[in-house]
């Protein structure tokens, strides 16, 4: 059984499309398209074997050293790393629910914003009153230190 150049190619293309997905680098997709550029040059002209390589080179190199970066900013996307430091401290001098006992030396539960907190104070805090945040006091951001509403 013989295959046609044509399928070859497009099969190539293929295999560097699946190969992408667990190789990272965002670098095969362009040979796969390099690929699939080679496939069209063999359908629509009839090129020696030598050719159909030369163009899959030529055509790989040039998509991938002019599309990537632009392609990596494309589909990389942006993070923002203070978006959580905002959002712990927009809690700051918000009044939360104590759900679990708090104890100068053991952290209990607060409630703020609809989630669950841990939370220290310098007094027993028990649960069911209501405190204001003070201050985050971890580096992770899921401890504050409150005091009781008088």
């Amino acid at each position: 059984m013989t295959f046609s150049p044509l399928l070859i190619w497009f099969l190539v293309g293929v295999g560097f499309l699946l190969a992408e997905f667990f190789v990272p680098g965002f670098v095969l997709i362009f040979f796969a398209a390099g690929s699939w550029i080679a496939a069209l040059v063999v359908w629509a002209f009839d090129i020696g074997a030598t050719c159909q390589i030369l163009i899959f080179i030529v055509s790989s190199l040039i998509l991938l050293f002019t599309l990537r970066k632009i392609s990596l900013k494309t589909f990389k996307g942006v993070t923002l790393d203070n978006v959580d430091d905002n959002y712990a401290n927009s809690m700051i001098g918000k009044t939360a629910l104590v759900t679990k006992t708090i104890t100068p030396n053991v952290a209990g539960e607060i409630k703020v914003m609809g989630t669950f907190w841990r939370g220290v104070a310098d007094t027993t805090i028990e649960e069911g009153e209501s405190v204001i945040i003070e201050s985050r006091v971890s580096e992770d951001g899921l401890t504050y230190k409150v005091r009781l509403i008088q």
